[in-house]
């Protein structure tokens, strides 16, 4: 078992979340602000795509919808014989928002 916290700790310390794959995305009222969003989800470790329609400033945009959560997951065995765990981190995380920037 000290092996296991041990290796969680190494992966969480290089910058890697431990969580369940399944994580839920909250998704923003329409009309949500298109700054403040952005910052939530990447403040939640999503790498953000923004697909957009119209040229206004970023601040000026609604957000029309948030999509395609993805994540890539990898499984790791720690331990040896009866001790050994399986421990599965995410690895990386993205999410599509959409914008209405039409000025």
């Amino acid at each position: 078992m000290r092996e296991l916290w041990s290796v969680a700790a190494a992966v969480a310390a290089a910058g890697v979340l431990l969580a369940p794959a399944s994580a839920a995305v909250a998704q923003p009222a329409p009309s949500a602000n298109a700054q403040q969003t952005i910052g939530q989800l990447e403040a939640s470790g999503y790498d953000v795509v923004i697909d957009r329609v119209g040229s206004a400033p970023i601040n000026q945009c609604i957000v029309t919808s948030v999509r395609n959560p993805q994540e890539v997951t990898q499984t790791f065995a720690v331990g040896k014989g009866k001790e050994r765990e399986l421990v599965t981190v995410v690895v990386s995380r993205s999410i599509t928002v959409s914008l209405n920037c039409d000025a």
